[in-house]
């Protein structure tokens, strides 16, 4: 069922949780493969709260959690190879989480953060910093209060543990280390 969005109100003023709608929040990794084309993957299972604050986003927080073997990239075999010890080792560490422990506003709009926080995958955990950016709100035809979130950042791969790699004969690896993550968030007012 679709929550498409009509005339949009105001986002609310007062400090609101959000929950987020997973079947329209795609979190997205691509990566360099072979040294000349980027790989993209998405994740299916998320879900999370959000508590905004328009008027002092500083007294913002998130929450998130990622089902790791929800991985797909369109190609059951690397998707395989993904889940497997080799990589995410969806057995033995079935999440990726990440709760913010600071957010910093950016510029005067309010409508952009800086959101720091500690991300754990495959069991180890680093802090990271996601850019933020609320996209709008609306309200469905069900009378449900929505908004949108766009964020990302770069992480290296191996600083959580996940090193496997293969050398390229014509120098390089077959994986890059960095990794682009990009969460689109649609979420629901509580």
């Amino acid at each position: 069922m679709s929550t498409s969005v009509s005339t949009a109100p105001p986002v609310p003023t007062a400090a609101t949780t959000w929950s987020i709608d997973p079947s329209h929040s795609p979190a997205e990794s691509s990566i360099r493969h072979m040294m000349v084309s980027n790989v993209k993957g998405r994740f299916t299972d998320l879900s999370g709260t959000l508590s905004f604050d328009p008027a002092d986003l500083s007294q913002s927080a998130v929450a998130v959690e990622i089902g790791t073997a929800s991985i797909t990239t369109h190609d059951a075999q690397r998707d395989a190879h993904l889940r497997s010890p080799d990589f995410l080792d969806t057995e033995t560490f079935p999440s990726i989480r990440f709760v913010s422990t600071r957010v910093e506003p950016i510029g005067a709009d309010g409508d952009r953060a800086r959101i720091t926080g500690d991300l754990t995958v495959h069991g180890v955990t680093r802090e990271v910093v996601l850019d933020a950016e609320l996209n709008g709100s609306g309200q469905t035809p069900y009378g449900k209060t929505v908004a949108g979130f766009t964020a990302h950042t770069t992480i290296n791969r191996k600083d959580f543990g996940l090193s496997w790699n293969v050398a390229l004969e014509s120098g390089g690896f077959l994986v890059s280390d960095s990794i682009k993550v990009n969460l689109e968030i649609e979420a629901l007012a509580d």
